[in-house]
């Protein structure tokens, strides 16, 4: 049995979920905590940078075209990886649910894997592996290897077998960790959680010392100690609690104020969203100075400076690793369709597809299939100014500008 299969069989794949490797990534931060990728992804800002940029990518469509000269196109249904691609990446995951787990590993640990599954020449499927039982290598003639391993098993694989998308990269061959590179905006974003859930579990009382007027022997120390800890916790946690014989609390921990908590809270998710590249807005974080004209426009610098950037990367990744020379050769390539995420309101769309029919930029049957309406018959003709009809022409080609 190959590894491929052996990965995916019942009994190993439930084992190698169990075991979550990702916990194997460890970046130790100077605030004391180790920031795991699973870890890190337990940090609500984490989690939420990665899936608004995931999910943002997975809506989108993606398919494969031909070109056919003219700058013309057409969708290239006959390429197996049109189907793989748009609908059913493997048996077990959609397009959308294939390509969210794409960013999100990427996006986290800098690098995704999947096996290049290829029957007889031709492809049927993409096999997607967690990044923990990867190991990327160059060996002496400068080739990258792929080394999986799995329940005890380990196989070397060829960079042809392997579809690989990186991240930001350092070493040109493997992306970078996000677990390493922003650990101490990470760490910090934990110790901060951290503190604030010991204080609520301890009913937000803080810690301190009680003194007394006369000297304790050891056993009066602990039978005081006892007492305390008996009427304090518990159903007495929260009833009034009274000392005699000159007793008193002095508390010595940070009140929640005094430690700047929700400022410091505040700045870690803008620090976090820095990270990743992703506004606070989109995650839920409102800017209090922001209008709707301006969040629009914030949704729309979203797309473009976060969004577009990962769905070039991967366009170019499947273009050079997913289609062969020949494919490429004849024209080939792969293409996000963002259109519908740039999308303002219907006035403002209305005006701009008008603007651009003056220009001759696009016909009405181009404006129709941007907004998903079949074409009509005469609707490929460009637009024609009133009283020129006698010395341009109308036809959909050769319009001279």
């Amino acid at each position: 049995m190959s590894i491929v299969s052996s990965l995916f069989r019942k009994d190993k794949y439930q084992n190698a979920v169990s075991d979550n490797s990702m916990s194997g990534f460890v970046a130790p931060s100077s605030s004391g905590v180790n920031v795991t990728t699973d870890r890190a992804l337990k940090v609500t800002t984490v989690f939420d940078c990665l899936r608004v940029i995931a999910e943002g990518v997975a809506q989108v469509p993606l398919k494969i075209y031909k070109s056919t000269g003219d700058d013309s196109k057409e969708l290239a249904k006959d390429n197996p990886w049109y189907n793989i691609l748009a609908t059913k990446p493997n048996d077990w995951q959609t397009s959308f649910e294939f390509r969210e787990n794409l960013v999100f590993q990427a996006g986290l640990t800098g690098n995704f894997y999947a096996f290049k599954n290829i029957v007889r020449g031709r492809p049927v499927s993409l096999i997607p592996f967690e990044p923990g039982t990867v190991t990327v290598s160059v060996n002496d003639r400068r080739e990258v290897e792929y080394e999986v391993s799995s329940g005890g098993e380990s196989k070397k694989f060829p960079a042809s077998s392997i579809w690989h998308v990186r991240g930001p990269s350092w070493q040109t061959y493997v992306g970078m960790d996000a677990t390493k590179y922003a650990r101490e905006a990470i760490g910090l974003s934990i110790n901060i959680e951290d503190a604030q859930n010991k204080l609520h579990a301890n009913g937000v009382q803080t810690s301190g010392f009680y003194s007394v007027e006369s000297t304790l022997d050891q056993t009066q120390y602990k039978q005081l100690r006892d007492w305390i800890e008996k009427n304090i916790g518990g159903i007495n946690k929260f009833r009034p609690f009274i000392l005699d014989r000159g007793a008193k609390f002095q508390p010595v921990s940070m009140t929640g104020v005094d430690a700047q908590t929700i400022e410091n809270r505040r700045f870690q998710i803008e620090e976090i969203c820095r990270a990743f590249r992703v506004m606070p807005i989109m995650i839920g974080q409102s800017d209090k100075a922001s209008t709707y004209a301006s969040a629009e426009q914030m949704f729309l610098a979203h797309v473009v400076h976060t969004l577009m950037p990962w769905m070039t990367r991967i366009e170019q990744s499947i273009d050079a690793n997913l289609l062969i020379q020949k494919e490429r050769e004849d024209g080939y390539y792969s293409k996000f369709n963002a259109n519908g995420l740039m999308r303002g309101a219907a006035k403002d769309r209305a005006a701009f597809y008008w603007q651009m029919y003056q220009m001759k930029a696009l016909n009405p049957n181009e404006i129709r299939a941007l907004e998903e309406y079949n074409p009509y018959e005469g609707g490929d003709k460009y637009y024609v100014a009133q009283g020129m009809e006698s010395t341009q022409p109308s036809s959909t080609k050769g319009v001279d500008d």
